[in-house]
């Protein structure tokens, strides 16, 4: 589940231009509209911090590398590495210098904290990984397109590897390390961190946030669940919160599904463009994007090849596999009594994303899916490893489903929708999924969404608090066909300095030299934005808010369920018990 989504500097400013240009529109639009707060759902614009208002360090970067701080966080022993001066010109977050400090949090946790020799506001930033981690990354924040205040240094930005290194699955066969990963990596950075900036600056940092995709949408959930008082705010995206039937049930199934009676792959890269395009007239999309892909039951059936016919370039059928194929994929994983045993699927109109990770090359090739199984399987689900298992080892029964989640529970999945101590610290979360992600089902993130609406007492005690924005046409972490840039993080610090809750993100897209091409506001689910003023369907004036029944109206049998098991769980690994509770 690699986060695939990157912000070309270069194409920043003029997008931002863009991003303000039309969030004036759609406010003035908005005005002229009378309706319900969701209906007026004005677009959030970028808002300019003074950098030269900033407090300044309390001391020279170079000190920071002979501080001892091992007292201030008893619990997370770490040191300090080194501590080196960070050009403006050599940092991908913004044109401000810092005091790039490097260090690790035992047993090898390592991490990198930035901080800004000018402008600081007093704001610290945190910043998740994707896939399996392994590597640390402070150079990009997934949902902060065009935030002014990141790009001139008002934030303090730190990341760390999660405890291990570069080699797939591998650390998940020592229990610290797997616990590490699992849930304990970020508690322990926001804490060192927060102490070495206070000691940079000679004061705490006023208000904490967290910005992650995939894998750190998974660790922003996990800091909600576990660690309420952390953060102020967290924006998670695309979050691979069901970490262990995604790598499993629903990547198997997937790659069993392509790869039908063993393979050769029935479908290729190269069906995929043809496919979209009958998905998208099957779906009724006029504009190239499935809006609510969840109202689409489209079959592949109706495109089926009759009796000796062949595909060709200008007439596209599918084969009988290949309608096998897709029905599959776009049903998700089910037992022997039809009941999911990863709560999403595939949604219609993603099938251009497919290309690698679910859709091999050739025939013959692989996919990322593949790899993602055969990780999980060998190194992060049982006790021992297990170097031999592939994907085709998986079976998909309701007691193989019970051989490998209940093991793991506790350990790497954050699907706890009881969010009341996260509320009650004042915290605010916006989360936000792509409709066409070709890794994570965006489904599984609407079915936990809506465990924490009714977990929480119903929809006004949840979104005064917590917001989901979808998608449409987005892949994993941005790409696709939608527009993919947006900036949550100015929308979520207002939120939590101001009050002011996002009612829309002003969604972009941009050709490859920076020129906004198409805008679209996202709304708050169970919203959704539509056409009704018959205007550009690429201009984000064009669209207000209107419920969407299919998104609401979501029930999944699902054989697992959204639940805590935190205070009393635990794992056998190597004949050690592991306790799986964050506070324990």
């Amino acid at each position: 589940m690699p986060a695939l989504f990157s912000w070309r500097r270069g194409k920043s400013a003029v997008l931002l231009a863009v991003l303000v240009f039309v969030a004036a529109i759609s406010m003035a639009r908005a005005d002229a509209t009378a309706g319900s707060a969701h209906t007026s759902a004005p677009a959030h614009a970028a808002t300019v911090s003074d950098a030269s208002s900033g407090i300044p360090p309390a001391m020279p970067c170079a000190d920071v590398a002979s501080l001892d701080l091992a007292a201030a966080v008893p619990d997370a022993p770490f040191e300090i590495t080194s501590a080196t001066q960070l050009a403006a010109g050599s940092n991908k977050l913004g044109s401000w210098a810092a005091c790039d400090v490097k260090g690790v949090i035992a047993p090898q946790i390592h991490f990198e904290l930035r901080l800004p020799q000018s402008g600081w506001q007093a704001d610290y930033l945190q910043l998740g990984c994707g896939g399996l981690c392994g590597n640390v990354s402070t150079d990009k924040a997934a949902a902060s397109a065009g935030c002014v205040p990141l790009t001139n240094g008002a934030f303090a930005v730190a990341s760390s590897d999660e405890g291990h290194s570069q080699g797939g699955g591998l650390f998940g066969t020592d229990p610290t390390l797997r616990a590490d990963f699992g849930y304990k990596s970020d508690h322990q950075l926001v804490r060192v961190a927060k102490a070495i900036i206070a000691k940079y600056y000679g004061r705490s940092a006023a208000h904490s946030y967290f910005d992650g995709c995939s894998q750190g949408g998974h660790q922003g959930l996990t800091e909600a669940q576990r660690y309420p008082d952390d953060f102020d705010g967290i924006i998670a995206g695309a979050p691979a919160n069901n970490f262990t039937a995604l790598n499993t049930f629903s990547h198997a199934w997937t790659a069993q599904s392509v790869f039908l009676h063993g393979g050769p792959a029935t479908l290729t890269i190269a069906d995929l463009a043809p496919l979209h395009q009958a998905v998208l007239k099957g779906c009724g999309a006029t504009d190239g994007i499935i809006a609510v892909p969840l109202a689409c039951t489209w079959d592949p059936a109706s495109i089926k090849c009759a009796a000796g016919q062949t595909a060709t370039a200008g007439d596209f059928c599918l084969t009988a596999d290949q309608v096998t194929t897709l029905r599959r994929i776009y049903a998700g994983p089910t037992d022997e009594r039809g009941r999911l045993l990863y709560p999403g699927y595939q949604l219609r109109g993603s099938e251009l994303n497919w290309a690698g990770i679910i859709v091999p090359a050739t025939a013959t090739g692989t996919t990322g899916d593949i790899n993602f199984v055969q990780d999980a399987l060998r190194y992060l689900v049982f006790d021992d490893p297990r170097p031999g298992l592939t994907h085709k080892d998986v079976r998909f029964t309701d007691a193989s489903f019970k051989k490998i989640m209940t093991p793991n529970e506790g350990m790497y999945d954050a699907t706890d929708p009881d969010l009341k101590a996260f509320k009650a610290s004042g915290g605010k979360l916006i989360l936000w999924h792509g409709l066409a992600d070709q890794h994570i089902p965006a489904v599984g993130t609407l079915a936990y969404y809506k465990a924490v609406t009714k977990t929480m007492g119903g929809t006004s005690a949840t979104e005064d608090f917590a917001r989901l924005f979808l998608l449409p046409g987005v892949a994993h972490c941005g790409g696709g066909q939608g527009p993919d840039s947006f900036d949550a993080l100015t929308a979520l610090v207002d939120w939590v300095t101001k009050g002011t809750a996002p009612k829309s993100l002003l969604t972009a897209s941009a050709g490859s030299d920076g020129t906004a091409t198409a805008s679209r506001p996202a709304y708050p689910f169970p919203y959704v934005a539509k056409n009704t003023t018959g205007g550009p369907s690429d201009e984000a004036g064009s669209y207000t808010p209107v419920l969407s029944q299919a998104e609401s109206g979501l029930t999944l049998n699902w054989l697992g369920s959204f639940r805590s098991g935190y205070e009393t769980t635990g794992a056998w690994l190597h004949g050690t018990w592991v306790v799986t509770h964050g506070k324990a």
